[in-house]
């Protein structure tokens, strides 16, 4: 009787024992649910606001284009043009802030005849182009001739140049274009261009900073940005930024004030390089934010001014711009 009493008790503890962890497999189980469940919508409500700050921060973006083409367009119409020369001018390459309610937007502008034309630049001065940014001479080699191979209308390849025959073993695989660029974009698929190259960052000036295709010349010195002063004349950056400051103290400019003011006394090569007139074709760039939001938009459009009232043409726009980031690299705006 008594050993069927604790052969009972045994049992029913081991039963009890067998619930117990039961409960507690149970209990588990709902608390990993309602953990992802939580994670999932605070994950989701997270998206949502940088959803709304992204979405915020574009619209802002538009805002400060449209305040920097009215600018633009306000000048024009008074003047005929767009001056460059009149100490503090749109083209010193600061970023000009504006308010918007709780937002904030910033513009600048490029003028696009600053830059070197890359469907007009000649092989000697695109190959002098990379010796000043410091690019390793073999990479220049290539650099040079492929760019050469892809504007041509040929499938020959120059000795370090590149053709389709070369971009067909590339995955995916492509052909040369064998004709003008159609956007500085287009540099990426050229033999020896990396993203890194293309865009720049860590010190290095981006091509995309240097060259256009959207404008009949280049190398305009009287607007013509730090990172075009570079590649110009192989100065380093802190050089050119001083130039460009030193040039917006001037009331008016000439192309031997802005030689001298570079060093330069034996200015043949230069001046074979460079123009000097106002500007015509001219990017306007433009980015957003909330401000207490670190989430940033940017905008970016080219516009052909056609003069006095006959208003301006929209020539290129990019609805998500690369934004440069403070450590030296790039994102996506």
């Amino acid at each position: 009787m008594t050993s069927d009493l604790k052969s009972r008790d045994s049992k029913l503890k081991n039963e009890r024992g067998a619930a117990l962890i039961i409960v507690l497999w149970i209990f588990i189980f709902l608390f990993v649910i309602a953990f992802d469940f939580s994670a999932s919508v605070r994950e989701e409500g997270l998206a949502t606001h940088r959803y709304a700050q992204e979405a915020e921060g574009y619209y802002l973006a538009l805002a400060g284009f449209q305040q920097g083409l009215y600018e633009l367009m306000k000048q024009s119409t008074q003047t005929g043009q767009v001056a460059a020369g009149q100490g503090s001018d749109l083209f010193e390459g600061d970023w000009k802030k504006g308010n918007l309610g709780s937002g904030v937007y910033e513009v600048r502008f490029i003028d696009e005849s600053g830059k070197f034309n890359l469907n007009r630049v000649d092989e000697n001065i695109l190959r002098n182009i990379f010796t000043h940014l410091a690019i390793d001479e073999r990479l220049v080699n290539v650099l040079t001739d492929s760019i050469m191979d892809w504007r041509d209308d040929d499938d020959l390849h120059r000795l370090n140049g590149a053709e389709s025959d070369y971009y067909r073993t590339l995955s995916p695989p492509y052909t040369a274009k064998n004709g003008p660029f159609d956007s500085v974009e287009d540099l990426l698929w050229v033999r020896g261009v990396t993203p890194e190259l293309f865009y720049g960052g860590e010190g290095r000036v981006g091509l995309r900073e240097i060259f256009t295709v959207d404008s009949p010349a280049g190398g305009n010195l009287r607007t013509m940005t730090p990172e075009v002063c570079v590649a110009l004349v192989g100065a380093t950056l802190q050089k050119c930024q001083e130039f460009i400051g030193q040039r917006a103290k001037l009331s008016e400019k000439t192309l031997a004030d802005l030689l001298r003011l570079l060093g330069i006394r034996d200015d043949s090569l230069v001046r074979r390089q460079v123009m000097f007139a106002n500007p015509t074709v001219i990017t306007i760039e433009a980015r957003g934010h909330q401000a207490e939001s670190r989430s940033e938009r940017q905008v970016r459009g080219v516009v052909r001014l056609m003069g006095g009232e006959r208003g301006f043409e929209l020539l290129r726009w990019l609805d998500r711009d690369i934004i440069r980031t403070e450590q030296g690299g790039v994102a996506d705006g």
